[in-house]
């Protein structure tokens, strides 16, 4: 239990306070004085106020925030202190000063997995197989447990991802797979079936296999900084694809909101990463920055996303959104997250009663 309270706090440490910086740091670059800079809400524990920001550690861990100077659109504002304030700078800085909260959860995503493919390389599944299924055109072809695919109709194959493309991408055509049998090279024809099965998501879908499964061999390849960068990017914007996707089908119904977790739930995961290695938990916490960073993107008023939607309607009208019509909007997103606290805590302890 220590475990899982003492990585919660690590984790949350982690990510609320890059997700803070980034909108301190471009509050700062745009020329708006920043008042406090936070992690967590309520009463204050420690601190120290420097210049004119109160940099303070606070009673509640499950959040923080940056008060800057005019936040508020209806605050009243000294002549001496409008170049500083928020409310008064354009739209546009505005809006990059609310994006670079998720912007830098993401950026932490990319940095983390750099380290990870500088360090270690990249893990790459070989076309190595492990199992042949019983039925199906891989067996009638006569491939076997250990064959080594290198290519398909004639495309050299160099891991298990590629090798399924190319199948998948025959859409069901006759194949030509050169294997590699112990010391000889050997071709077999097979044809592909296309059979139903379940997606990530629970979905029936149907796709073309020849029933072979990976070994789960694997070799690391080496990358030097440009690649392990790009690979960055690469494996960020993947799993963007995929939280996106995730709170699409929850919000249509495809995919349960049981799947839903709050604070028990990470506390749990991140202590289990914890006891797996510090590797581990640093792997979580680029998870999790990344689904931090796509949470606040949404358009519920009180998260970013919902005062970029302000922002940008200011924008296109070139005024700013009717205050009282903000008000209303803010206590709607407040509702909505309060109801969205309880149903997750009810998921978390759900899962706790009951698995």
């Amino acid at each position: 239990m220590s475990t899982n309270i003492i990585s919660l706090i690590v984790v949350l440490g982690v990510l609320i306070f890059v997700h803070e910086f980034g909108h301190f740091l471009l509050a700062k670059i745009m020329g708006v004085g920043v008042e406090k800079f936070s992690l967590g809400f309520g009463p204050r524990i420690l601190g120290k106020k420097i210049g004119m920001t109160d940099y303070r550690i606070s009673a509640i861990p499950l959040g923080g925030y940056v008060k800057m100077v005019g936040e508020a659109p209806d605050a009243e504002i000294d002549d001496a202190m409008r170049p500083l304030s928020f409310s008064h700078k354009s739209v546009s800085k505005r809006i990059a000063i609310v994006l670079a909260g998720p912007m830098f959860n993401l950026l932490l995503a990319v940095v983390i997995f750099f380290g990870f493919f500088q360090i270690s390389g990249k893990p790459v599944t070989l076309s190595e197989v492990g199992g042949v299924q019983e039925g199906m055109p891989a067996e009638a072809a006569g491939i076997q447990e250990g064959d080594e695919v290198i290519a398909v109709n004639g495309h050299p194959v160099s891991d298990w991802e590629e090798m399924a493309r190319w199948i998948s991408a025959a859409e069901g055509e006759r194949l030509t797979l050169k294997i590699r049998r112990d010391d000889e090279t050997i071709s077999k024809a097979v044809t592909p079936k296309l059979i139903e099965s379940q997606n990530i998501f629970g979905e029936t879908v149907e796709k073309y296999v020849i029933g072979i499964s990976a070994s789960g061999a694997f070799e690391m390849e080496h990358l030097n900084p440009v690649e392990a960068i790009a690979e960055g990017f690469t494996q960020t914007w993947r799993i963007i694809e995929l939280t996106v996707v995730s709170v699409g089908k929850i919000i249509s119904g495809t995919l349960s909101a049981k799947t839903l977790g709050g604070p028990i739930m990470i506390a749990q995961l991140a202590g289990e990463h914890a006891k797996a290695g510090i590797t581990e938990l640093i792997f979580f916490i680029a998870l999790l920055s990344i689904n931090l960073g796509i949470l606040n993107l949404l358009p519920i008023p009180v998260l970013d996303g919902g005062h970029l939607v302000f922002f940008f309607i200011e924008a296109i009208t070139r005024k700013p959104v009717n205050l009282r019509m903000r008000e209303i909007a803010q206590q709607v997103g407040i509702l909505v997250l309060i109801m969205l606290m309880i149903f997750v805590f009810y998921n978390d302890i759900t899962r706790i009663l009951f698995n």
